[in-house]
């Protein structure tokens, strides 16, 4: 670690892992109560299981998006962080809405408010209060970073970033906006979410997986640079127009059929960018760098990326496949994948790289951490090939042959029972996961984790 203002990162990590268990042990329980559909029905309805899976993931993710940026932009920047206390400040707001948004859904606190009630909108059912708290952290979040990075070192890397991270703040103020119109209000709805993970967050993914690349691989900045431009022109041609495959049947005009086919089938260019720039600056760099886990955290994120997000996004996103596929099991394959390979991994990766730096020891725990890699990897695969089948039986019964909702999900129950035995494996490996980096580690012997951090 070359500057303590890096040190800001972890108390976001540690707050982000700890949202990175609640998520992972909702979506357990979510999973068993598709098996065990009266489980915790009337102290945590699914409704509410669900609303703390989903949200505890990204509010995680942020976390994690956040703490990186106040790892990296040091280094790059090369100063200090402009003001740690607002850092610290910011930190706290997010986690008092956090709280004040999970005992929201829980108790179901100030039920028709429309400031301090949940609002019933998927993935933005917080509070008005929350939000407006949240649009106060990012606030002082970007004007922090920002004039960081103003007074420093220009590079590619934190140009990128904090295009990003100001994208995740400006398109987030559209969650504000909640037309009556049900159509009016799911087009700009999909303005925060779409345009947040299929465009701003893939330009933060592809600049953190740039700075491991950078630091793990020993390869020219020049080249990398160019690589990352690459992918970052590639992802925002495709994802702002890829928003009109969500458009299909909300009552958008019917050009939009052909627009989000067309652009959201490209979609998946700028993740094969990052499995091919990520593998080759490995082989172009031939480093033997000691944090291995980091590494395979780096490689795994932009192949699972891949898969999931394009392969798998391609899989349905055509209108004549997405007529019939909408809403069933098929969608929740893409989103579990495509969100564990691209930014869970992401921000797992850059822990790994960073927490041995920030603690100056060399790199501790890593072949637990690559056993939680591994263990994680394959279930959450395990899990969608399994939500894969299931979507296909569930189209092919459901919208071909008419059955009802319920009669299909009662023909489902073994491929549910399956992914309920892949959600256990996730669990356990993101528990081994969470021990491996903030567990106990040997302290450093007068090396201060200078391995860690090789010279360009």
């Amino acid at each position: 670690m070359k500057y303590e203002t890096q040190a800001i990162a972890k108390w976001y990590w540690f707050a982000a892992l700890a949202l990175f268990a609640v998520q992972v042990l909702m979506g357990l329980i979510a999973g068993y109560v598709y098996v065990q559909p009266n489980f915790l029905s009337e102290l945590l309805p699914f409704n509410i299981l669900r609303m703390l899976h989903s949200n505890a993931l990204i509010v995680w993710l942020l976390l994690g998006f956040f703490g990186a940026a106040y790892y990296i932009i040091p280094e790059e920047a090369e100063r200090e962080i402009h003001s740690p206390a607002i850092a610290y400040f910011q930190l706290i707001l997010l986690v008092v809405g956090t709280l004040g948004a999970v005992l929201t859904y829980m108790f179901n606190l100030f039920d028709g408010n429309p400031i301090l009630g949940k609002q019933g909108r998927e993935f933005l059912e917080q509070p008005l209060w929350v939000k407006l708290g949240i649009v106060v952290a990012a606030l002082a979040f970007l004007y922090n970073i920002t004039f960081t990075v103003l007074a420093g070192r220009k590079t590619a890397i934190t140009n990128v970033l904090l295009l990003g991270l100001w994208g995740i703040a400006i398109f987030f103020l559209f969650g504000l906006y909640n037309p009556a119109n049900l159509v009016l209000d799911k087009i700009y709805w999909w303005w925060v979410v779409h345009l947040w993970v299929e465009g701003v967050w893939e330009l933060v993914m592809a600049s953190v997986l740039a700075f491991i690349m950078l630091k793990l691989t020993g390869v020219d900045r020049e080249v990398i640079e160019k690589w990352l431009y690459v992918i970052v022109a590639t992802s925002l041609f495709t994802g702002v127009l890829g928003t009109g495959h969500h458009y299909y049947w909300i009552g958008a005009p019917g050009y939009w059929t052909w627009i989000g086919s067309i652009f959201s089938s490209l979609e998946v260019i700028p993740f094969f960018a990052m499995v091919v720039f990520t593998f080759m600056m490995v082989w172009k760099g031939k480093r033997n760098h000691p944090n291995k886990a980091a590494l395979l955290w780096a490689l795994g994120c932009s192949t699972l990326a891949f898969f999931g997000a394009g392969v798998w996004g391609f899989m349905h996103t055509l209108h004549p496949i997405n007529y019939y596929t909408h809403g069933t099991q098929v969608t929740a394959a893409h989103g579990h994948l495509a969100f564990f390979g691209a930014y869970v991994s992401l921000n797992l990766a850059i822990m790994t790289y960073a927490f041995p730096s920030i603690f100056r020891i060399n790199p501790y725990n890593q072949i637990a951490n690559m056993v939680s890699f591994w263990m994680m990897s394959s279930a959450m695969a395990f899990m969608t090939f399994v939500l894969t089948f299931a979507g296909a039986v569930q189209t092919h019964l459901q919208r071909v042959m008419g059955m009802s909702f319920m009669e299909v999900q009662d023909q489902l129950a073994l491929f549910y029972w399956m992914r309920f035995g892949a959600g256990v494996a996730v669990v356990v490996g993101a528990l081994i996961f969470i021990y491996a980096t903030i567990g106990p580690r040997k302290e450093a012997t007068g090396l201060e984790g200078a391995a860690l951090s090789p010279a360009e």
